[in-house]
Protein backbone atom coordinates (compact mmCIF):
# COMPACT_ATOMS: atom_id res chain seq x y z
CA UNK A 1 0.00 0.00 0.00
CA UNK A 2 2.84 2.30 0.81
CA UNK A 3 4.35 1.69 -2.57
CA UNK A 4 1.23 2.71 -4.49
CA UNK A 5 1.07 6.34 -3.36
CA UNK A 6 4.77 6.66 -3.76
CA UNK A 7 4.47 5.37 -7.26
CA UNK A 8 1.56 7.61 -7.91
CA UNK A 9 3.32 10.49 -6.21
CA UNK A 10 6.54 10.06 -8.06
CA UNK A 11 4.86 9.85 -11.42
CA UNK A 12 3.58 13.44 -11.45
CA UNK A 13 6.80 14.73 -9.91
CA UNK A 14 9.07 13.20 -12.50
CA UNK A 15 7.95 15.53 -15.30
CA UNK A 16 8.48 18.55 -12.99
CA UNK A 17 5.61 20.77 -14.05
CA UNK A 18 7.52 23.96 -13.32
CA UNK A 19 10.36 22.91 -15.54
CA UNK A 20 7.88 21.82 -18.17
CA UNK A 21 6.27 25.24 -18.18
CA UNK A 22 9.61 26.91 -18.42
CA UNK A 23 10.71 24.64 -21.23
CA UNK A 24 7.38 25.27 -22.99
CA UNK A 25 7.91 28.98 -22.59
CA UNK A 26 11.40 28.65 -23.94
CA UNK A 27 10.17 26.73 -26.95
CA UNK A 28 7.47 29.33 -27.58
CA UNK A 29 9.97 32.15 -27.36
CA UNK A 30 12.36 30.31 -29.61
CA UNK A 31 9.60 29.74 -32.12
CA UNK A 32 8.63 33.37 -31.87
CA UNK A 33 12.22 34.36 -32.47
CA UNK A 34 12.56 31.95 -35.37
CA UNK A 35 9.44 33.28 -37.17
CA UNK A 36 10.94 36.53 -38.40
CA UNK A 37 14.04 34.70 -39.59
CA UNK A 38 11.87 32.39 -41.71
CA UNK A 39 9.59 35.27 -42.81
CA UNK A 40 12.38 37.55 -43.94
CA UNK A 41 13.38 35.69 -47.11
CA UNK A 42 9.87 35.76 -48.67
CA UNK A 43 9.66 39.49 -48.00
CA UNK A 44 12.95 39.96 -49.77
CA UNK A 45 11.73 37.77 -52.64
CA UNK A 46 8.56 39.85 -52.99
CA UNK A 47 10.62 42.98 -53.18
CA UNK A 48 12.90 41.48 -55.81
CA UNK A 49 9.87 40.12 -57.75
CA UNK A 50 7.85 43.29 -57.88
CA UNK A 51 5.70 43.21 -61.07
CA UNK A 52 6.18 46.93 -61.61
CA UNK A 53 9.95 46.51 -61.87
CA UNK A 54 9.71 43.78 -64.50
CA UNK A 55 10.60 44.83 -68.04
CA UNK A 56 8.64 42.96 -70.68
CA UNK A 57 10.60 41.26 -73.45
CA UNK A 58 7.85 41.26 -76.08
CA UNK A 59 7.23 37.50 -75.80
CA UNK A 60 3.71 37.16 -74.40
CA UNK A 61 4.13 33.64 -73.03
CA UNK A 62 7.09 34.47 -70.80
CA UNK A 63 5.95 37.99 -69.89
CA UNK A 64 2.43 36.94 -68.89
CA UNK A 65 3.67 33.98 -66.83
CA UNK A 66 6.31 36.06 -65.02
CA UNK A 67 3.88 38.87 -64.25
CA UNK A 68 1.29 36.40 -62.93
CA UNK A 69 3.88 34.79 -60.63
CA UNK A 70 5.04 38.18 -59.38
CA UNK A 71 1.42 39.20 -58.75
CA UNK A 72 0.79 36.12 -56.61
CA UNK A 73 -1.09 33.88 -59.03
CA UNK A 74 -0.63 30.17 -58.44
CA UNK A 75 -2.93 28.83 -61.17
CA UNK A 76 -3.13 31.20 -64.13
CA UNK A 77 -4.14 30.72 -67.80
CA UNK A 78 -1.52 29.48 -70.19
CA UNK A 79 -0.60 31.13 -73.48
CA UNK A 80 -1.05 28.64 -76.31
CA UNK A 81 -1.07 28.93 -80.07
CA UNK A 82 -4.48 28.93 -81.69
CA UNK A 83 -5.25 25.67 -83.52
CA UNK A 84 -5.93 26.08 -87.20
CA UNK A 85 -8.28 23.77 -89.10
CA UNK A 86 -6.01 23.73 -92.14
CA UNK A 87 -3.20 22.16 -90.13
CA UNK A 88 -5.55 19.43 -88.90
CA UNK A 89 -6.54 18.59 -92.44
CA UNK A 90 -2.91 18.38 -93.49
CA UNK A 91 -2.08 16.12 -90.55
CA UNK A 92 -5.01 13.81 -91.28
CA UNK A 93 -3.96 13.56 -94.90
CA UNK A 94 -0.39 12.73 -93.92
CA UNK A 95 -1.51 10.16 -91.35
CA UNK A 96 -3.71 8.41 -93.89
CA UNK A 97 -0.66 7.66 -95.97
CA UNK A 98 1.03 5.76 -93.11
CA UNK A 99 0.71 1.97 -92.76
CA UNK A 100 -1.92 0.32 -90.60
CA UNK A 101 0.49 -0.67 -87.82
CA UNK A 102 1.45 2.95 -87.23
CA UNK A 103 -2.25 3.86 -87.08
CA UNK A 104 -2.82 1.27 -84.37
CA UNK A 105 0.09 2.59 -82.32
CA UNK A 106 -1.17 6.14 -82.68
CA UNK A 107 -4.69 5.15 -81.65
CA UNK A 108 -3.33 3.46 -78.51
CA UNK A 109 -1.34 6.55 -77.54
CA UNK A 110 -4.24 8.87 -78.34
CA UNK A 111 -6.63 6.85 -76.18
CA UNK A 112 -4.39 7.49 -73.18
CA UNK A 113 -4.25 11.22 -73.82
CA UNK A 114 -7.89 11.68 -74.81
CA UNK A 115 -9.08 12.55 -71.31
CA UNK A 116 -6.22 14.96 -70.76
CA UNK A 117 -6.90 16.68 -74.07
CA UNK A 118 -10.56 17.14 -73.12
CA UNK A 119 -9.69 18.72 -69.81
CA UNK A 120 -7.08 20.93 -71.45
CA UNK A 121 -9.72 22.17 -73.86
CA UNK A 122 -11.93 23.44 -71.02
CA UNK A 123 -9.04 24.89 -69.05
CA UNK A 124 -8.73 28.72 -69.32
CA UNK A 125 -6.13 29.73 -71.85
CA UNK A 126 -5.03 32.66 -73.99
CA UNK A 127 -5.02 31.58 -77.60
CA UNK A 128 -2.53 33.39 -79.77
CA UNK A 129 -1.99 33.63 -83.50
CA UNK A 130 1.63 34.28 -84.42
CA UNK A 131 3.27 35.87 -87.40
CA UNK A 132 4.52 33.54 -90.09
CA UNK A 133 7.85 35.31 -90.45
CA UNK A 134 8.49 35.73 -86.72
CA UNK A 135 7.34 32.76 -84.63
CA UNK A 136 7.41 34.79 -81.40
CA UNK A 137 5.56 37.90 -82.60
CA UNK A 138 1.89 37.84 -81.56
CA UNK A 139 -0.57 38.99 -84.21
CA UNK A 140 -3.98 38.21 -82.65
CA UNK A 141 -5.22 37.31 -79.17
CA UNK A 142 -8.29 35.15 -78.48
CA UNK A 143 -9.79 34.80 -74.99
CA UNK A 144 -12.92 32.68 -74.77
CA UNK A 145 -15.09 31.19 -72.05
CA UNK A 146 -13.48 32.42 -68.82
CA UNK A 147 -13.92 35.57 -66.78
CA UNK A 148 -11.37 38.33 -67.21
CA UNK A 149 -10.96 40.21 -63.94
CA UNK A 150 -9.27 43.45 -63.00
CA UNK A 151 -6.05 41.67 -61.98
CA UNK A 152 -5.74 40.04 -65.41
CA UNK A 153 -6.41 43.39 -67.08
CA UNK A 154 -3.72 44.94 -64.91
CA UNK A 155 -1.27 42.33 -66.15
CA UNK A 156 -2.41 42.96 -69.74
CA UNK A 157 -1.75 46.67 -69.30
CA UNK A 158 1.93 45.81 -68.68
CA UNK A 159 2.56 43.07 -71.24
CA UNK A 160 0.35 44.08 -74.20
CA UNK A 161 2.13 47.39 -74.98
CA UNK A 162 5.35 45.46 -75.64
CA UNK A 163 3.71 43.51 -78.50
CA UNK A 164 4.80 45.56 -81.50
CA UNK A 165 2.81 43.57 -84.11
CA UNK A 166 -0.49 43.07 -82.29
CA UNK A 167 -3.39 43.58 -84.70
CA UNK A 168 -6.55 42.15 -83.08
CA UNK A 169 -8.03 41.33 -79.67
CA UNK A 170 -11.02 38.97 -79.48
CA UNK A 171 -12.97 38.57 -76.23
CA UNK A 172 -15.85 36.06 -76.33
CA UNK A 173 -17.93 35.47 -73.20
CA UNK A 174 -15.35 36.74 -70.74
CA UNK A 175 -17.80 38.26 -68.24
CA UNK A 176 -17.02 41.90 -68.90
CA UNK A 177 -18.71 44.61 -66.86
CA UNK A 178 -18.95 48.33 -67.49
CA UNK A 179 -16.08 48.89 -65.08
CA UNK A 180 -13.78 46.28 -66.63
CA UNK A 181 -14.68 47.55 -70.10
CA UNK A 182 -13.52 51.03 -69.06
CA UNK A 183 -10.18 49.62 -67.89
CA UNK A 184 -9.88 47.62 -71.14
CA UNK A 185 -10.51 50.78 -73.19
CA UNK A 186 -7.80 52.55 -71.20
CA UNK A 187 -5.32 49.82 -72.22
CA UNK A 188 -5.96 50.19 -75.98
CA UNK A 189 -4.10 53.53 -76.46
CA UNK A 190 -1.03 51.98 -74.80
CA UNK A 191 -0.88 49.18 -77.36
CA UNK A 192 0.86 49.32 -80.71
CA UNK A 193 -0.51 51.42 -83.53
CA UNK A 194 -1.08 48.22 -85.51
CA UNK A 195 -3.99 47.27 -83.25
CA UNK A 196 -7.02 48.05 -85.42
CA UNK A 197 -9.51 45.23 -84.69
CA UNK A 198 -11.44 44.62 -81.46
CA UNK A 199 -14.14 41.99 -80.99
CA UNK A 200 -16.38 41.88 -77.89
CA UNK A 201 -18.97 39.16 -78.35
CA UNK A 202 -21.22 37.52 -75.79
CA UNK A 203 -20.62 40.21 -73.15
CA UNK A 204 -23.96 41.91 -72.35
CA UNK A 205 -23.53 45.05 -70.27
CA UNK A 206 -26.30 46.69 -68.21
CA UNK A 207 -25.26 50.24 -69.16
CA UNK A 208 -24.40 49.27 -72.76
CA UNK A 209 -21.26 51.38 -72.80
CA UNK A 210 -19.91 49.88 -76.03
CA UNK A 211 -20.02 53.32 -77.65
CA UNK A 212 -16.92 54.27 -75.64
CA UNK A 213 -14.89 52.12 -78.02
CA UNK A 214 -15.83 54.57 -80.81
CA UNK A 215 -14.59 57.78 -79.22
CA UNK A 216 -12.98 60.58 -81.19
CA UNK A 217 -9.52 59.51 -80.00
CA UNK A 218 -10.13 55.86 -80.87
CA UNK A 219 -7.98 54.16 -83.51
CA UNK A 220 -10.16 51.06 -83.91
CA UNK A 221 -11.03 50.36 -87.54
CA UNK A 222 -12.94 47.08 -87.17
CA UNK A 223 -15.37 46.58 -84.28
CA UNK A 224 -17.55 43.51 -83.70
CA UNK A 225 -20.31 43.64 -81.06
CA UNK A 226 -22.31 40.53 -81.84
CA UNK A 227 -24.52 38.73 -79.32
CA UNK A 228 -24.42 41.45 -76.66
CA UNK A 229 -28.19 41.98 -76.21
CA UNK A 230 -27.92 45.54 -77.54
CA UNK A 231 -31.37 47.14 -77.64
CA UNK A 232 -32.65 50.46 -79.00
CA UNK A 233 -30.97 52.46 -76.23
CA UNK A 234 -27.59 50.93 -76.99
CA UNK A 235 -28.17 51.56 -80.70
CA UNK A 236 -28.90 55.21 -79.90
CA UNK A 237 -25.54 55.55 -78.13
CA UNK A 238 -23.76 53.83 -81.02
CA UNK A 239 -25.49 56.06 -83.58
CA UNK A 240 -24.40 59.17 -81.69
CA UNK A 241 -20.86 57.80 -81.61
CA UNK A 242 -20.94 57.41 -85.41
CA UNK A 243 -21.81 61.07 -85.96
CA UNK A 244 -23.63 64.03 -84.50
CA UNK A 245 -24.14 67.55 -85.74
CA UNK A 246 -20.68 68.65 -84.55
CA UNK A 247 -18.63 65.44 -84.27
CA UNK A 248 -18.04 62.37 -86.41
CA UNK A 249 -16.01 59.18 -86.09
CA UNK A 250 -13.34 59.07 -88.80
CA UNK A 251 -11.51 55.83 -88.06
CA UNK A 252 -14.17 53.11 -87.86
CA UNK A 253 -14.46 51.17 -91.12
CA UNK A 254 -16.56 48.12 -90.20
CA UNK A 255 -19.20 47.64 -87.50
CA UNK A 256 -20.88 44.30 -86.78
CA UNK A 257 -24.08 44.52 -84.71
CA UNK A 258 -25.50 41.11 -85.58
CA UNK A 259 -27.43 38.85 -83.17
CA UNK A 260 -28.74 41.67 -80.98
CA UNK A 261 -32.16 43.12 -80.05
CA UNK A 262 -32.21 46.24 -82.23
CA UNK A 263 -35.67 47.29 -83.41
CA UNK A 264 -37.10 50.07 -85.56
CA UNK A 265 -36.08 52.83 -83.18
CA UNK A 266 -32.54 51.50 -82.93
CA UNK A 267 -32.28 51.24 -86.72
CA UNK A 268 -33.44 54.85 -86.94
CA UNK A 269 -30.70 55.92 -84.54
CA UNK A 270 -28.10 54.05 -86.60
CA UNK A 271 -29.46 55.75 -89.72
CA UNK A 272 -29.12 59.14 -88.02
CA UNK A 273 -25.48 58.31 -87.34
CA UNK A 274 -24.97 57.50 -91.03
CA UNK A 275 -26.29 60.89 -92.17
CA UNK A 276 -23.03 62.73 -91.54
CA UNK A 277 -20.61 59.80 -91.24
CA UNK A 278 -18.30 59.30 -94.22
CA UNK A 279 -15.87 56.65 -92.94
CA UNK A 280 -17.97 53.54 -92.26
CA UNK A 281 -17.80 51.11 -95.20
CA UNK A 282 -19.23 47.88 -93.72
CA UNK A 283 -22.32 47.57 -91.51
CA UNK A 284 -24.10 44.40 -90.37
CA UNK A 285 -27.49 44.46 -88.64
CA UNK A 286 -28.27 40.80 -89.29
CA UNK A 287 -30.40 38.74 -86.88
CA UNK A 288 -32.15 41.69 -85.23
CA UNK A 289 -35.76 42.90 -84.92
CA UNK A 290 -35.87 45.59 -87.61
CA UNK A 291 -39.19 46.07 -89.37
CA UNK A 292 -40.38 48.36 -92.17
CA UNK A 293 -39.99 51.66 -90.29
CA UNK A 294 -36.36 51.00 -89.49
CA UNK A 295 -35.70 49.71 -93.00
CA UNK A 296 -37.19 52.88 -94.54
CA UNK A 297 -35.00 55.00 -92.25
CA UNK A 298 -31.88 53.16 -93.41
CA UNK A 299 -32.92 53.36 -97.05
CA UNK A 300 -33.60 57.10 -96.73
CA UNK A 301 -29.97 57.78 -95.83
CA UNK A 302 -28.75 56.05 -99.01
CA UNK A 303 -30.47 58.60 -101.29
CA UNK A 304 -30.87 62.42 -101.12
CA UNK A 305 -32.54 63.32 -97.83
CA UNK A 306 -33.94 66.53 -96.42
CA UNK A 307 -31.86 68.48 -93.93
CA UNK A 308 -33.37 69.36 -90.59
CA UNK A 309 -33.52 72.94 -89.34
CA UNK A 310 -30.51 72.46 -87.07
CA UNK A 311 -28.51 70.95 -89.92
CA UNK A 312 -29.38 73.88 -92.20
CA UNK A 313 -28.25 76.35 -89.53
CA UNK A 314 -24.99 74.44 -89.03
CA UNK A 315 -24.43 74.37 -92.78
CA UNK A 316 -24.83 78.15 -93.02
CA UNK A 317 -22.40 78.61 -90.15
CA UNK A 318 -19.83 76.41 -91.87
CA UNK A 319 -20.29 78.30 -95.13
CA UNK A 320 -19.73 81.62 -93.35
CA UNK A 321 -16.54 80.29 -91.75
CA UNK A 322 -15.34 79.01 -95.09
CA UNK A 323 -16.09 82.37 -96.73
CA UNK A 324 -14.25 84.28 -94.01
CA UNK A 325 -11.21 82.02 -94.43
CA UNK A 326 -11.21 82.58 -98.18
CA UNK A 327 -11.47 86.34 -97.67
CA UNK A 328 -8.55 86.29 -95.27
CA UNK A 329 -6.52 84.46 -97.90
CA UNK A 330 -7.62 86.69 -100.78
CA UNK A 331 -5.13 89.61 -100.09
CA UNK A 332 -2.24 87.18 -100.26
CA UNK A 333 -3.54 85.83 -103.55
CA UNK A 334 -3.81 89.38 -104.98
CA UNK A 335 -0.25 90.06 -103.93
CA UNK A 336 0.79 86.85 -105.63
CA UNK A 337 -0.94 88.13 -108.74
CA UNK A 338 0.99 91.40 -108.62
CA UNK A 339 4.24 89.51 -108.24
CA UNK A 340 3.32 87.36 -111.25
CA UNK A 341 2.78 90.48 -113.38
CA UNK A 342 6.16 91.75 -112.28
CA UNK A 343 7.76 88.45 -113.25
CA UNK A 344 6.41 88.74 -116.79
CA UNK A 345 8.51 91.89 -117.34
CA UNK A 346 11.93 91.54 -118.97
CA UNK A 347 13.96 92.47 -115.91
CA UNK A 348 15.54 89.16 -114.98
CA UNK A 349 17.17 90.38 -111.80
CA UNK A 350 13.91 91.68 -110.38
CA UNK A 351 12.06 88.54 -111.38
CA UNK A 352 14.61 86.38 -109.55
CA UNK A 353 14.27 88.49 -106.43
CA UNK A 354 10.50 88.35 -106.49
CA UNK A 355 10.43 84.59 -107.15
CA UNK A 356 12.65 84.04 -104.11
CA UNK A 357 10.51 86.37 -102.05
CA UNK A 358 9.47 85.45 -98.51
CA UNK A 359 6.11 85.88 -96.76
CA UNK A 360 4.58 89.32 -97.22
CA UNK A 361 3.85 89.88 -93.55
CA UNK A 362 7.54 89.81 -92.70
CA UNK A 363 8.25 92.18 -95.55
CA UNK A 364 5.61 94.78 -94.73
CA UNK A 365 6.73 94.88 -91.11
CA UNK A 366 10.38 95.52 -91.99
CA UNK A 367 10.27 97.61 -95.17
CA UNK A 368 10.86 101.02 -93.45
CA UNK A 369 14.14 99.84 -91.92
CA UNK A 370 15.31 98.34 -95.20
CA UNK A 371 14.41 101.44 -97.15
CA UNK A 372 16.18 103.73 -94.67
CA UNK A 373 19.35 101.67 -94.91
CA UNK A 374 19.30 101.45 -98.67
CA UNK A 375 18.57 105.14 -99.26
CA UNK A 376 21.89 105.99 -97.61
CA UNK A 377 23.72 103.99 -100.28
CA UNK A 378 24.38 104.88 -103.91
CA UNK A 379 21.72 105.17 -106.63
CA UNK A 380 21.38 101.40 -107.21
CA UNK A 381 18.10 101.29 -105.38
CA UNK A 382 16.76 104.31 -107.31
CA UNK A 383 17.45 102.55 -110.60
CA UNK A 384 15.63 99.44 -109.37
CA UNK A 385 12.71 101.54 -108.17
CA UNK A 386 12.37 103.28 -111.52
CA UNK A 387 12.28 100.06 -113.54
CA UNK A 388 9.11 98.22 -112.40
CA UNK A 389 6.69 101.13 -112.15
CA UNK A 390 4.82 100.42 -108.87
CA UNK A 391 8.13 100.37 -107.03
CA UNK A 392 6.90 98.74 -103.83
CA UNK A 393 7.20 95.06 -104.61
CA UNK A 394 10.79 95.21 -105.87
CA UNK A 395 11.91 97.50 -103.05
CA UNK A 396 10.30 95.14 -100.58
CA UNK A 397 12.04 92.20 -102.22
CA UNK A 398 15.57 93.57 -102.90
CA UNK A 399 16.62 94.92 -99.53
CA UNK A 400 14.71 92.23 -97.64
CA UNK A 401 16.17 89.15 -99.27
CA UNK A 402 18.76 88.37 -96.59
CA UNK A 403 16.75 89.71 -93.66
CA UNK A 404 13.69 87.72 -94.62
CA UNK A 405 15.67 84.52 -94.95
CA UNK A 406 17.17 85.01 -91.50
CA UNK A 407 13.90 85.96 -89.86
CA UNK A 408 11.72 83.31 -91.45
CA UNK A 409 13.85 80.22 -90.86
CA UNK A 410 11.69 79.01 -87.99
CA UNK A 411 8.35 80.00 -89.47
CA UNK A 412 5.71 77.61 -90.71
CA UNK A 413 4.06 80.01 -93.14
CA UNK A 414 6.50 79.33 -96.00
CA UNK A 415 5.17 75.92 -97.14
CA UNK A 416 1.60 77.14 -96.74
CA UNK A 417 2.00 80.02 -99.19
CA UNK A 418 4.18 78.01 -101.63
CA UNK A 419 6.03 81.02 -103.07
CA UNK A 420 8.93 79.06 -104.51
CA UNK A 421 7.78 76.36 -106.88
CA UNK A 422 10.47 73.81 -106.11
CA UNK A 423 10.20 73.96 -102.33
CA UNK A 424 6.43 74.05 -102.26
CA UNK A 425 5.92 71.05 -104.47
CA UNK A 426 8.56 69.00 -102.67
CA UNK A 427 7.08 69.66 -99.25
CA UNK A 428 3.61 68.78 -100.45
CA UNK A 429 4.74 65.50 -102.00
CA UNK A 430 6.63 64.50 -98.87
CA UNK A 431 3.64 65.20 -96.68
CA UNK A 432 1.35 63.20 -98.95
CA UNK A 433 3.77 60.27 -99.01
CA UNK A 434 4.00 60.22 -95.22
CA UNK A 435 0.23 60.23 -94.94
CA UNK A 436 -0.11 57.44 -97.48
CA UNK A 437 2.40 55.29 -95.65
CA UNK A 438 0.34 55.41 -92.45
CA UNK A 439 -2.88 53.97 -93.86
CA UNK A 440 -5.26 54.43 -96.75
CA UNK A 441 -8.10 54.81 -94.30
CA UNK A 442 -6.34 57.67 -92.55
CA UNK A 443 -5.93 59.40 -95.90
CA UNK A 444 -9.65 59.27 -96.46
CA UNK A 445 -10.21 60.66 -92.99
CA UNK A 446 -7.78 63.55 -93.41
CA UNK A 447 -9.08 64.50 -96.84
CA UNK A 448 -12.70 64.19 -95.72
CA UNK A 449 -14.88 67.26 -96.17
CA UNK A 450 -17.80 67.95 -93.87
CA UNK A 451 -20.87 66.40 -95.52
CA UNK A 452 -22.87 69.56 -94.81
CA UNK A 453 -20.59 71.39 -97.27
CA UNK A 454 -21.41 69.02 -100.12
CA UNK A 455 -23.42 70.43 -103.06
CA UNK A 456 -27.11 70.43 -102.17
CA UNK A 457 -30.40 70.61 -104.02
CA UNK A 458 -33.17 73.12 -103.29
CA UNK A 459 -36.66 71.80 -103.89
CA UNK A 460 -39.90 73.43 -102.68
CA UNK A 461 -38.02 75.59 -100.18
CA UNK A 462 -36.20 72.60 -98.68
CA UNK A 463 -32.53 71.65 -98.74
CA UNK A 464 -31.63 68.10 -99.82
CA UNK A 465 -28.20 66.61 -99.18
CA UNK A 466 -26.82 63.79 -101.34
CA UNK A 467 -27.16 60.46 -99.61
CA UNK A 468 -24.45 58.41 -98.00
CA UNK A 469 -22.62 56.81 -100.92
CA UNK A 470 -19.59 55.78 -98.85
CA UNK A 471 -21.25 52.71 -97.29
CA UNK A 472 -20.37 49.70 -99.46
CA UNK A 473 -21.73 46.74 -97.50
CA UNK A 474 -25.09 46.52 -95.70
CA UNK A 475 -26.35 43.27 -94.16
CA UNK A 476 -29.97 43.03 -93.01
CA UNK A 477 -30.25 39.26 -93.06
CA UNK A 478 -32.99 37.64 -90.94
CA UNK A 479 -34.98 40.65 -89.79
CA UNK A 480 -38.70 41.44 -90.09
CA UNK A 481 -38.78 43.52 -93.27
CA UNK A 482 -41.72 43.20 -95.66
CA UNK A 483 -42.30 44.44 -99.22
CA UNK A 484 -42.97 47.95 -97.85
CA UNK A 485 -39.37 48.22 -96.69
CA UNK A 486 -38.16 46.73 -99.95
CA UNK A 487 -39.68 49.64 -101.89
CA UNK A 488 -37.44 52.07 -100.00
CA UNK A 489 -34.32 50.06 -100.77
CA UNK A 490 -35.34 49.76 -104.43
CA UNK A 491 -35.52 53.55 -104.86
CA UNK A 492 -32.18 53.95 -103.00
CA UNK A 493 -30.45 51.37 -105.20
CA UNK A 494 -31.90 52.90 -108.37
CA UNK A 495 -30.56 56.32 -107.36
CA UNK A 496 -27.10 54.99 -106.54
CA UNK A 497 -26.92 53.06 -109.80
CA UNK A 498 -27.68 56.22 -111.74
CA UNK A 499 -25.26 58.44 -109.82
CA UNK A 500 -22.24 56.20 -109.22
CA UNK A 501 -20.89 53.50 -111.47
CA UNK A 502 -17.96 51.44 -110.15
CA UNK A 503 -16.24 51.09 -113.53
CA UNK A 504 -16.35 54.76 -114.52
CA UNK A 505 -16.03 56.61 -111.21
CA UNK A 506 -13.18 54.79 -109.54
CA UNK A 507 -11.97 57.78 -107.54
CA UNK A 508 -15.33 59.00 -106.23
CA UNK A 509 -17.74 57.21 -103.87
CA UNK A 510 -19.10 53.98 -105.31
CA UNK A 511 -22.22 53.49 -103.25
CA UNK A 512 -23.62 50.12 -102.20
CA UNK A 513 -21.83 47.15 -103.74
CA UNK A 514 -23.42 44.44 -101.59
CA UNK A 515 -26.89 44.41 -100.00
CA UNK A 516 -28.30 41.40 -98.15
CA UNK A 517 -32.08 41.32 -97.53
CA UNK A 518 -32.66 37.57 -97.53
CA UNK A 519 -34.59 35.59 -94.89
CA UNK A 520 -37.04 38.42 -94.14
CA UNK A 521 -40.84 38.55 -94.11
CA UNK A 522 -41.44 38.62 -97.88
CA UNK A 523 -41.59 36.19 -100.73
CA UNK A 524 -38.17 35.65 -102.34
CA UNK A 525 -39.90 35.61 -105.75
CA UNK A 526 -41.57 39.02 -105.33
CA UNK A 527 -40.81 41.50 -108.17
CA UNK A 528 -39.33 44.17 -105.90
CA UNK A 529 -36.74 41.81 -104.49
CA UNK A 530 -35.85 40.44 -107.92
CA UNK A 531 -35.36 43.97 -109.26
CA UNK A 532 -33.02 44.80 -106.36
CA UNK A 533 -31.01 41.66 -107.07
CA UNK A 534 -30.78 42.46 -110.77
CA UNK A 535 -29.52 45.97 -110.02
CA UNK A 536 -27.00 44.80 -107.41
CA UNK A 537 -25.68 41.80 -109.31
CA UNK A 538 -23.35 43.72 -111.68
CA UNK A 539 -22.18 45.90 -108.79
CA UNK A 540 -21.04 42.98 -106.66
CA UNK A 541 -17.27 42.65 -107.27
CA UNK A 542 -17.12 39.02 -106.12
CA UNK A 543 -19.89 37.77 -108.37
CA UNK A 544 -18.63 39.80 -111.32
CA UNK A 545 -15.18 38.21 -110.95
CA UNK A 546 -16.72 34.75 -110.80
CA UNK A 547 -18.65 35.46 -113.99
CA UNK A 548 -15.54 36.73 -115.72
CA UNK A 549 -13.61 33.61 -114.70
CA UNK A 550 -16.41 31.38 -115.95
CA UNK A 551 -16.53 33.28 -119.24
CA UNK A 552 -12.77 32.96 -119.72
CA UNK A 553 -12.90 29.26 -118.86
CA UNK A 554 -15.65 28.59 -121.43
Amino acid sequence: MSNEPSATGTSPRTPRPGAQKSSGAVTKKGAAKEKPSTALPPVGEEESKNPEEYQCSGILETDFAELCIRSGYTDFPKVVTRPRPNQNFVLSASLSEKPIQDDQRLSASCSQNSLESKYVFFRPSIQVELEQEDSKAVKEIYIRGWKVEDRILGIFSKCLPSLSQLQAINLWKVGLTDKTLATFIAILPLCSSTLRKVSLEGNPLPEQSYYKLMGLDSTIAHLSLRNNSIDDHGAQLLGQALSTLHTSNRTLVSLNLGFNHIGDKGAGYIADGLRLNRSLLWLSLAHNRIQDKGALKLAEVLRPFELTHREVVERRRLLLEKGSQERSRSPSSSRHGDSKTDREKPQTAISNVVSGDKPEKMQTMKTPKGLGKKKEKSGEVLKKEERPGPGQSPTQGTPKKEDATKASKGKVTIPEQKMSKGKGTKMGSKEKRSILLESELVVEATEMVNPLLEPVEHRDGKVFLPGNRVLLHLNLLRNRITEVGLEGFLTAVQYQVQVSKPKTSSKGPLGLLWLSLAKNCFDPQCPTYTMIQELMLPRDPVKSKVKEEEATAT
